[in-house]
């Protein structure tokens, strides 16, 4: 009887998504032949719930090494509300089960993010035999030292940074550039030290704007007659970290502030007297092909799950240790972070470059 392996990509996309299925597909295919059957879920766990799916052929797996985005679509369906049964009456865990049993799967891959991989623990919890593959721009997944997607994003919001080098020195500007980050600060520490950002702010840092628009004048003292912020999107200050998030969101809100990059651009501005202009450049952070790094590790981790679900090593998540493929429990990665702990060795690179981290 075919082996029957069902695949998703579930939360928002990434460069590597199609990389990875095609790791798993190949090799799957190399190792059992026709022995293997992969059922492709439509729109991630939407479909699993809806009952989107449909087998694959082999060739639906070729030429797709370099595209961007993902074949079978994805959606966010937020983990807090899986066991939540809405206006539309379904219990989502149950449905999950029910069509898991129709499409008669042996196992499970679920490519995706944090919420993808608590979402993920819940259906191995619930007796379904479960692989995770984790990725994100974010590089935020316990356990593993790296996610497909995130040196992808690094080079996309690298450049960014180069090319706002030369408008800002040509017009003796700050340049704010936001990057994506929500909690974790991995891309923007990566890609401001890339790109020679004068000020990193991160999560894991709250700023005071005195120390920000310090580091401004320093420069100016210098004869530079501008600066570089790299910004991840989540940030908060010192003054907004003794606070809880639903108040900091409505202090904001009071005052009109967006973002926290737009405020920040403002008052750099208003204290120092630098013509200060906001760069966002949003989603292309995740778009587009991978890098060759991203489709190097997509194949060694599609590779690694193959493995996995050749030898029904089931409940676990694919991770990258030490240069060293290898899995985590899934129940012990689901509802953890990896965030930039104080002291890490890129903090230290750069305040040793005189980067200035608010």
């Amino acid at each position: 009887m075919k082996k029957r392996v069902g695949i998703l990509t579930s939360g928002g996309d990434c460069p590597g998504l199609n990389a990875t299925l095609r790791g798993v597909a190949k090799a799957l295919y190399q190792r059992m032949g026709e022995e293997v059957e992969l059922i492709g879920i439509s729109n991630g766990y939407s479909g699993l719930i809806g009952g989107e799916w449909r087998v694959m052929r082999p060739d639906e797996f070729s030429g797709i090494l370099t595209v961007g985005g993902t074949i079978l679509g994805t959606k966010r369906t937020p983990f807090k509300l899986m066991r939540v049964v809405g206006e539309d009456k379904v219990d989502k865990v149950a449905a999950m089960k029910k069509n898991y049993k129709e499409m008669k799967l042996d196992c499970l891959l679920c490519l995706g993010g944090n919420g993808t991989h608590k979402t993920a623990n819940l259906l191995s919890e619930e007796g379904l035999n479960v692989i995770g593959l984790p990725k994100t721009i974010d590089n935020d997944i316990f356990g593993t030292d790296v996610t497909f997607g995130f040196h992808t994003a690094v080079d996309i919001a690298t450049e960014v940074i180069d090319r706002v080098h030369t408008t800002a020195g040509s017009h003796s500007r700050c340049m704010v550039v936001e990057l994506m980050g929500n909690k974790a600060g991995w891309l923007t520490l990566y890609a401001g030290i890339a790109g020679g950002a004068d000020i990193i702010l991160i999560p894991e840092l709250p700023y005071t704007i005195d120390n920000v628009c310090a580091a401004v004048e320093k420069r100016a003292g210098e004869g530079k007659t501008f600066s570089i912020l790299a910004v991840a999107e989540g940030v908060y200050d010192a003054e907004e970290a003794r606070v809880k998030k639903k108040e900091r969101a409505a202090k904001r809100a009071e005052a009109g502030e967006v973002t926290a990059t737009n405020r920040i651009a403002r008052q750099i501005e208003a204290m120092t007297g630098f013509e200060t202009r906001v760069c966002v450049p949003g989603h292309m952070q995740r778009g587009g092909s991978p890098s060759p790094y991203d489709r190097v590790l997509a194949t060694q981790f599609g590779a690694y799950a193959a493995k996995l679900v050749e030898h029904e090593h089931y409940g676990v998540t694919v991770a990258m240790k030490n240069n060293h493929v290898t899995e985590n429990p899934l129940a012990e990665v689901a509802g953890k972070s990896r965030l930039v702990p104080d002291g890490h060795g890129m903090l230290e690179v750069a305040r040793r470059m005189g980067v200035s981290m608010g």
